[in-house]
């Protein structure tokens, strides 16, 4: 209940674990001021991902076959001079207004899957949208690293969600 009082209260919640094999795993919560069907929107208008979302420089969907959709994405990871520019395709499930589940086929990563997930509840108006991963560079970064990184890029990227959500700022 408390976590939930601070999610209504603004506050964005992260928690890292730290996995085998150097594998990070991040999660993080928002509480977002719109309906399921405005987050879900915001979380899967792929195409427009680059001018949404921070650190993220090109993003497109390349195909949609048997129920997947395989997403090409550019972005930028880490901090001041030891930014670096990544590259990968994911493959993404989708269960309409509940989750969209995700894995890298191909691209700069070991390990890049997770999921998103909304979260409504009768007691307040609104979602709560929940994020997901394990991570593991195939670059050379050490855990603590890329923690750091997901600490400090999380925040801003359910930001964005609940910034595009909230004022509708839709290119369709």
């Amino acid at each position: 209940m408390q976590e939930h009082n601070r999610l209504l209260s603004g506050d964005i919640l992260i928690d890292l674990s730290y996995h085998q094999d150097d594998i990070v795993g991040v999660s993080g919560r928002i509480f977002i001021k719109a309906p399921p069907e405005k987050v879900w929107k915001a979380l899967t208008d792929y195409d427009n991902l680059s001018n949404t979302l921070p650190k993220v420089v090109a993003s497109r969907t390349i195909e949609k076959k048997n129920g997947a959709i395989i997403l090409e994405q550019t972005g930028k990871t880490g901090i001041l001079i030891f930014e670096k520019t990544v590259n990968f395709r994911l493959k993404i499930y989708e269960e309409y207004l509940h989750r969209v589940s995700f894995e890298q086929v191909s691209g700069d990563f070991h390990v890049y899957q997770g999921e998103w997930l909304l979260e409504t509840h009768r007691e307040y108006e609104g979602t709560i949208l929940h994020y997901r991963a394990k991570i593991k560079p195939l670059f050379f970064a050490p855990p603590i690293l890329v923690s750091f990184v997901q600490r400090q890029d999380l925040p801003g990227i359910l930001s964005a969600h609940k910034k595009r959500a909230e004022t509708n700022t839709f290119c369709h």
